[in-house]
């Protein structure tokens, strides 16, 4: 496809994404199948496209005037991706291009970039969310926000069951990957260029053999501050597709027992070919299809592990679209249901025993309130210095141990996101209860 049929078809796209509201993944697979010409090349771009278009759909459409699709994909082409006027221009002359620009596109898109909007235009987030963000990062939160609209890395966690970083980074190195500086058994592949295809890290021999996960740097830390150590018991009870899980077996040297459960039974049989994939053997699944009762684990786990279901505002970077569907009731929605998962999780944890919680989210209502609530109904759990669990787990760095103690909270707990950590944006808290 020439880049103005490319185009045309990004606006068609980024029509269904933001008129009718169906999820970008759906809306190029729906593409797809009645565009039989485009090849995967062409499918990588358009998707692309959009999908910067979306990352910054706010200060895109303040700067052409109109959030309408065809203005987002427009601007997405100067803003994002850097082509200037005439470039643009060249494109939509081609036989399967949308038409020609109008007197105001071209004036829009020869004005430099505005940098003097409200605060949700500069960060590129929700309007409704502005209160919840300037709580959360106060002065910074446009910057926070900003940080959260451009192309994430792929994250890899080293699988020292199969392997070691020095002999994973070498089968790395045909991918580009190089280590990530702040954790010992993490590499990282830069985000690709505007409009070029991802590197399909499944697909290369490392990955196969059991040797890497892709695992975001800050899901790779939330697995570090679980703390778990060779032969304890462990519930990982919202486990969902097992990355964490994989990475405390691992931490655990496949002796004690990790025990998987998620009420979403789907996703929980995924982390099957995970587990045998990745030599994984201290791993019990309690999978709701079985009727797999947690009674014989009441009051008797080392660690408890909730990476509890949240509004999911920290993958933003990997997943845009759904930055303009979270909603404030979707917001109050999972706030009652971590509340109940915390109190329902808490009861396996034995006494001395730690319960961990974690959310792919930085706003508070989600993270720091629910722990405040939570230590106030259960004054028989005290707060841990995640920080500390971190440096003695041994998976840090030099200077991921400088990292975790500048980013540690008030509580104890860890806030990451991808402007402070580079990750993705992560909470994490830690409490222990009395002995």
């Amino acid at each position: 496809m020439r880049d103005g049929g490319r185009i045309a078809a990004a606006i068609a796209v980024m029509n269904d994404v933001v008129g009718q509201r169906t999820p970008l993944k759906d809306a190029v697979r729906d593409w797809g199948k009645r565009a039989r010409y485009a090849g995967s090349g062409d499918r990588a771009w358009v998707s692309g496209l959009v999908l910067d278009a979306l990352r910054r759909r706010n200060s895109v459409g303040r700067h052409m005037g109109s959030d309408a699709p065809r203005s987002l994909i427009l601007g997405a082409l100067k803003l994002a991706w850097n082509w200037p006027v005439t470039r643009i221009e060249l494109a939509l002359k081609d036989e399967h291009g949308p038409s020609a620009l109008t007197r105001e596109e071209r004036e829009a898109l020869l004005l430099a970039p505005d940098t003097t909007g409200p605060v949700h235009v500069r960060g590129d987030f929700p309007e409704w969310m502005t209160p919840h963000m300037l709580r959360a990062f106060g002065d910074a939160a446009a910057e926070e926000g900003a940080a959260m609209a451009v192309r994430a890395s792929v994250d890899l966690r080293v699988n020292t069951l199969k392997s070691d970083a020095e002999r994973a980074g070498r089968a790395l190195e045909t991918i580009g990957a190089r280590p990530i500086p702040e954790l010992v058994n993490g590499f990282r592949t830069p985000p690709p260029d505007a409009a070029s295809r991802t590197e399909n890290v499944e697909a290369i021999p490392a990955y196969s053999k059991g040797w890497v996960e892709v695992q975001d740097m800050g899901s790779q830390i939330a697995a570090l501050a679980s703390g778990v150590r060779p032969g304890d018991q462990v519930l990982d009870f919202c486990a969902g597709g097992g990355g964490k899980t994989l990475s405390m077996a691992a931490l655990m040297e496949n002796s004690g027992q990790v025990f998987a459960h998620d009420v979403d039974g789907k996703r929980l049989s995924a982390l099957i070919p995970r587990l045998k994939r990745g030599g994984v053997r201290n791993t019990q699944l309690r999978h709701p299809k079985e009727n797999a009762s947690l009674d014989d684990l009441f009051a008797s786990m080392d660690v408890v592990l909730i990476d509890a279901p949240c509004t999911g505002v920290g993958t933003w970077r990997r997943r845009p679209d759904s930055k303009w569907r979270v909603s404030e009731a979707a917001l109050a929605k999972r706030s009652a249901e971590q509340a109940e998962i915390l109190r329902t999780a808490s009861a396996y944890v034995k006494p001395g025993g730690r319960l961990v919680y974690v959310t792919c989210s930085f706003l508070m209502e989600e993270n720091e309130d629910q722990i405040a609530a939570f230590a106030s109904e259960f004054p028989g759990f005290s707060a841990i210095d995640v920080s500390e669990t971190l440096i003695r787990s041994g998976g840090l760095t030099p200077v991921g141990e400088n990292l975790v103690r500048r980013l540690r909270r008030p509580d104890g707990s860890l806030r990451l996101t991808p402007l402070t950590a580079g990750s993705d944006g992560f909470f994490v808290a830690a409490l222990r209860r009395a002995a």
